[in-house]
């Protein structure tokens, strides 16, 4: 028999079509940056844990990559990290846009959720801030229609960007988790390696600006990371990274004019990885065409997209 005031843990997935908000609402619930956003879809390419502690419960988030009809093995291995992360979490949250109706991608994840009996579904209708309150309505009534064979445990309107229903919706996870241990220690935000961290900074800052064909065949990769001796209050490192494209025409946009698109990029992420580390840094970033890669397994497995 479970008391009111016993402590409560568990995993959480939060899934999704690409670019619905999945990323921002982790950072929101975690409080800090773990998980790199952007405005194109797929940024999301492992499932990344975000840790949420409260003094009653501590709840694991798995952010997970946008489901959506793969045109490439990578895209296809994306997908099986969905459908992995869904297999043994306590609750599953769906983002569905409040500014966008929901067709065939939506319902497929849905009713992929259906065949996990054992979990509690949320239904979070996430950018409401771009919606009016009439308009919301009518969502809302349409996403509880389209749960089938199953009942919603909870729809949730929120807003990450503003915060808005963000600390209802904490206290609401917490209610469908239960009685458990602390998995992790509650000053940890995140499972990712300090290394990962840092690849997916650096990618983010590639990101920014970046044309329709260059997101979807960014990766990045260290070289070398190592500790200069304390001098200072903070540590420093040296870092030396590598930013993949697939065609020349990518290094080429990546460069940019003279170096220049690359001097940007090296700023960008240099101040939020500073941030990030608490940490002063160097970086060195090198740019690679590993030819097709998002086609090749050998080369996905040796990016860090082995196939479980």
């Amino acid at each position: 028999m479970s008391t009111e005031n016993e402590f409560r843990s568990g995993f959480v997935a939060i899934v999704g079509r690409p670019n619905t908000g999945k990323s921002t609402l982790v950072n929101a619930l975690v409080g800090s940056k773990v998980v790199i956003t952007s405005p194109h879809p797929n940024t999301t390419r492992h499932a990344i844990r975000g840790i949420v502690n409260e003094p009653d419960f501590q709840a694991i988030l798995v952010d997970t990559p946008g489901v959506h009809k793969p045109k490439t093995l990578l895209g296809k291995r994306l997908n099986a990290v969905v459908e992995e992360s869904l297999d043994s979490v306590d609750v599953i949250i769906i983002c569905l846009p409040a500014d966008e109706e929901s067709g065939a991608g939506d319902q497929y994840i849905i009713d992929e959720i259906a065949k996990h009996p054992r979990s509690k579904k949320i239904a979070l209708v996430t950018k409401t801030d771009l919606i009016s309150k009439a308009n919301l309505a009518t969502r809302l009534a349409s996403i509880m229609a389209m749960a089938k064979g199953f009942t919603w445990d909870e729809i949730v309107p929120v807003s990450a960007a503003t915060h808005e229903q963000i600390d209802l919706l904490k206290k609401l996870i917490g209610q469908q988790l239960k009685p458990g241990p602390e998995f992790y220690p509650t000053n940890m935000r995140s499972d990712q390696s300090i290394e990962q961290l840092i690849c997916e900074l650096i990618r983010e800052a590639a990101l920014r600006d970046a044309r329709q064909e260059l997101p979807h065949s960014i990766v990045v990769t260290i070289d070398e990371m190592s500790e200069r001796e304390k001098t200072g209050s903070r540590p420093f490192f040296d870092i030396h990274a590598t930013v993949h494209g697939e065609r020349d025409s990518q290094r080429a946009i990546l460069l940019g004019h003279q170096g220049s698109q690359l001097k940007d990029i090296g700023m960008r992420a240099r101040a939020d990885i500073e941030r990030e580390l608490e940490a002063r840094i160097f970086l060195g970033l090198h740019i690679k065409v590993s030819k097709e890669w998002q086609r090749d397994s050998k080369l996905l497995d040796k990016l860090g997209f082995a196939e479980n």
